[in-house]
């Protein structure tokens, strides 16, 4: 649909000129290190939007929301930047060596060791303090996709690449390197290749696949893309579309299962639903966003098998435990499907509260 870049837009409207109500604004000094605070430990998980769910080395749940990074350990959670930053969190990652990386939208990149804290921002070299994803490459780089640009950080000092080097679009969503080396870059302008020298637009039939939101490599080495066109897989020679709706996320589970949330098949009204209203979560983010998987066996067939998970006003990030449950960011929080039943965690209790 060619009004999703300006839903988004307005999505990114509401991100950038939200406050800080009901937190105490503490950042740190830039570039400095602080040690950590008295941990916030909470009974339940966030309530607002959710965008990043991964776990660590360790089982632990780790939950990049607007109200901060949250880290459950099967018991209760912890709110981990509660008393260094009130910024709105993107994304999280664990790099090789067990230490933290916090992407925020507005006052840059958060390093945690377990112990301490360091705030890195465009004073120490960032592309821009809006930052949306961060992803590890194979040599042990961090790179941040950002609204101005990507960043590659090799523990010493940012390299940055934008529109001035090649890229189709400093607005960057998604970046992997995939088995033979090369990056792939998602952007709101259009998803593009990386060699290490050049950059070169991707296209199907040449048509570049535009908003890519997310790009991820699967067991097989293929390529799946999603967002303004749909959902894609590369193989290296061929296309496959699966859907033509807009797709958020992509994420392949142990089984080789596709999960994606996408524009939901029951709802044709959401980007009607999203521009008439900005005053409340639910009519903002829209009725019709679902989770679906799309089953790893079935993928060679003209129509394979899918699953809807459920249906929400947003669906976000998504992972897989290590216990096989499937984890996903919505507009309201975080929550946990174990194959039969989906539980949130923002009761005042300690025990998850259960959806059928």
């Amino acid at each position: 649909m060619k009004s999703y870049p300006q839903i988004y837009a307005l999505f990114l409207t509401l991100v950038f000129f939200t406050s800080c109500k009901g937190q105490v604004k503490t950042e740190l000094p830039k570039g400095s290190i602080k040690s950590e605070p008295a941990n916030v430990i909470t009974s339940s998980g966030p309530n607002r939007i959710t965008r990043n769910i991964i776990q660590d080395r360790k089982g632990n749940i780790w939950i990049a929301s607007w109200q901060g990074v949250f880290r459950y350990d099967g018991k209760s959670f912890t709110n981990i930047t509660m008393k260094v930053s009130c910024a709105r969190f993107f994304s999280v990652l664990e790099d090789r060596k067990g230490n933290f990386w916090f992407g925020s939208i507005g006052s840059g990149i958060y390093y945690y060791d377990g112990k301490s804290f360091k705030n890195f921002t465009t004073k120490e070299g960032l592309a821009s303090n809006e930052v949306t994803c961060i992803y590890e490459d194979k040599t042990g780089n961090i790179w941040f996709g950002t609204g101005d640009g990507a960043s590659r950080y090799n523990g010493k000092s940012f390299r940055n690449y934008t529109m001035k080097e090649g890229l189709p679009s400093n607005d960057i969503n998604s970046i992997i390197e995939d088995k033979t080396g090369k990056f792939w870059f998602g952007t709101r302008g259009y998803a593009s290749v990386y060699d290490g020298k050049t950059f070169t637009v991707f296209t199907h039939k040449g048509k570049p696949f535009t908003n890519v939101r997310t790009i991820i490599e699967d067991k097989k080495g293929n390529i799946w893309l999603g967002g303004s066109d749909g959902l894609w897989r590369y193989d290296g020679n061929t296309f496959t579309n699966f859907t033509e709706k807009f797709v958020g996320y992509v994420y392949e589970d142990k089984e080789g299962n596709i999960l994606i949330s996408s524009q939901s098949a029951h709802d044709k009204s959401w980007t009607s639903s999203y521009e008439k209203s900005l005053t409340s979560s639910q009519s903002a983010y829209g009725q019709g966003w679902a989770l679906s998987r799309y089953d790893g066996k079935s993928l060679s067939n003209k129509k394979p098998t899918v699953t809807e998970i459920t249906n929400r006003p947003m669906v976000f990030g998504i992972l897989e435990d290590g216990k096989g449950n499937i984890w996903f960011g919505a507009v309201d929080g975080v929550y946990r499907y174990d194959g039969n039943t989906i539980i949130d965690f923002k009761g005042i209790n300690t025990s998850p509260q259960l959806h059928i």
